[in-house]
């Protein structure tokens, strides 16, 4: 993965992030802006509850529940997903590029990589006959390098 927190990559993320604002007929709001930038602003694929504990430092009126949505939406038009994980909460990443997706089962950290094979899957036969098919992941599961040397 190439490194996300340049400030070239922040601002056109920020005016894709317009973008799709205007796009969908949102205002872009303050509320909205601290929440996209706080999500850019880290790689670890916060829950909610991190996102909120960090924009009540500049933002201390802001709600919970404002977060929550604000996330939500942000998925909802494309300009970031929810990393999807088997019973934890909701997981959240800014970065739109082509990439994959690791959780290690130990610590809880989700990393990103990129295996371009991945990018194009195939859906089975007959699938898109059935589904309108909007976004395919890939997801995988195991221990991370470090949890591995806890295992020595």
């Amino acid at each position: 993965m190439k490194n996300r927190r340049t400030k070239q990559w922040e601002r056109d993320r920020l005016e894709m992030f317009r973008q799709r604002c205007r796009d969908s007929g949102l205002k872009i709001t303050p509320q909205r802006l601290i929440v996209y930038q706080a999500l850019l602003r880290t790689d670890q694929h916060p829950a909610a509850e991190q996102i909120y504990r960090q924009v009540r430092r500049q933002m201390p009126n802001m709600s919970f529940d404002t977060v929550n949505r604000t996330l939500a939406t942000l998925a909802r038009i494309g300009a970031a997903f929810i990393v999807e994980g088997t019973g934890q909460p909701r997981r959240f990443d800014g970065g739109m590029e082509d990439h994959q997706h690791f959780r290690c089962l130990r610590c809880d950290k989700i990393f990103d990589f990129h295996h371009p094979p991945f990018d194009n899957i195939e859906e089975p036969k007959g699938l898109g006959k059935k589904f309108k098919i909007l976004r395919k992941t890939v997801y995988l599961e195991g221990l991370c390098d470090k949890c591995i040397g806890l295992e020595k």
